[in-house]
């Protein structure tokens, strides 16, 4: 297809170019001003509308979509511990085939919706492992979305169904290593869920098949805490010891770290992801921004796919903060997301230039100001 006489966005470095751009097979083959068509390309006139690149969720559960108007615990939680085990984890143990399918097909078209066209999801059903993978990626093929997926491996439930998650996350990785809308990682639920021995076990199926830990890390400090008393050192020691801390890794949150400790995962090549909603809605404090250098992005941990919303909302409670960073640091964390994809599949996204994956939003945005480069990240 033929996108005529729309502006193209991105936010970093910023760009606002009027031009049209042809699409062959998913993929950019052409960006100038002023393209003829081609004989029966479909040809879509998008005068006033912006294109950009979709938007990359970096971190998320799509089972969370079933917690929307479920029913408050009698006592209701006093810390992050309570409200994992009176809420989210009576959820994941509750999933079955069918709930799983319909989540994560709710959490996609969501997605789509608020212009996320990649989700990067941590899974976790321990009565429904076996091929829980699969029944998300079957869902999201249906909307058409891209995924990179993990099985949310933990100690907490014993060792039979430790296994079943470091073979469903193997299974995953294998099947899908060339396939074009689907990649696997190696998932971790966190530190203080994981044994020695289970850490070093995903890192070795994270070296073997070049993929990457996803985990949560430091998003409360009873992360903390517990891997001081297990072992002896802080957390991002323990992680970077037993072999987590890759170039392809994801940790998540990492809200109670210390510049140092940011400065050693950053080091490793590993990737930060930030989320903000969920760091305000589980009163976990405040992700230390500033101390948050290369290979950062933004993801929603549960909450829908909408980066706009994270981005901004991510800003306005980062001006509460110690760590007070540019309002143009979210949407630059945004396109960061493209870069953590990119490494994924092997391919170019976000960049609307000739060979880039054609992932496109179009916009409907009327500036009541002038709209330009040295402006875009005050009016995204």
């Amino acid at each position: 297809m033929l996108l005529q006489k729309a502006t193209l966005l991105l936010l970093s470095p910023s760009v606002v170019e009027r031009a049209d751009l042809r699409v062959e097979n998913g993929v950019v083959v052409a960006r100038a001003k002023n393209l003829r068509p081609k004989k029966n390309e479909e040809t879509i006139d998008l005068a006033g509308k912006f294109i950009m690149p979709g938007m990359v969720n970096a971190h998320t559960h799509l089972y969370s979509a079933l917690a929307r108007g479920m029913s408050a615990p009698k006592q209701l939680p006093k810390d992050f511990l309570e409200i994992l085990k009176k809420i989210w984890w009576k959820l994941d143990e509750s999933l079955d085939e069918e709930s799983i399918y319909y989540s994560a097909l709710v959490g996609s078209i969501e997605a789509v919706k608020y212009g996320t066209t990649t989700i990067v999801d941590h899974h976790a059903s321990p009565n429904c492992i076996n091929g829980s993978l699969d029944i998300i990626k079957k869902a999201m093929s249906v909307v058409g979305s891209r995924g990179v997926l993990c099985y949310e491996t933990t100690d907490r439930g014993g060792r039979k169904r430790r296994d079943a998650g470091l073979q469903e996350n193997e299974r995953f990785v294998t099947e899908n290593a060339n396939n074009a809308y689907f990649r696997g990682m190696i998932g971790a639920h966190a530190s203080f869920t994981l044994n020695d021995d289970t850490l070093v076990a995903l890192s070795e199926l994270a070296g073997m098949y070049n993929v990457g830990v996803h985990i949560h890390a430091a998003e409360d400090r009873v992360d903390i805490e517990d891997a001081f008393k297990r072992s002896g050192v802080d957390i991002v020691k323990r992680l970077e010891t037993l072999g987590v801390l890759t170039h392809k890794s994801i940790l998540a949150h990492c809200v109670h770290l210390s510049k140092r400790q940011l400065t050693t995962i950053q080091k490793s090549g590993a990737w930060l992801v930030h989320n903000p909603r969920s760091n305000m809605n589980n009163a976990v404090g405040y992700a230390p921004l500033d101390w948050f250098r290369r290979n950062s992005a933004l993801g929603t941990d549960g909450f829908p796919a909408d980066m706009f919303e994270e981005s901004k909302l991510g800003f306005f409670r980062n001006q509460e903060s110690s760590h007070k960073v540019e309002f143009t640091r979210l949407p630059k964390m945004l396109q960061s997301g493209q870069k953590l994809v990119s490494s994924f599949f092997q391919r170019e996204f976000g960049t609307l230039d000739a060979g880039s994956v054609a992932d496109l939003i179009v916009l409907d945005y009327v500036p009541p100001t002038p709209l330009n480069a040295s402006n875009l990240l005050g009016h995204f």
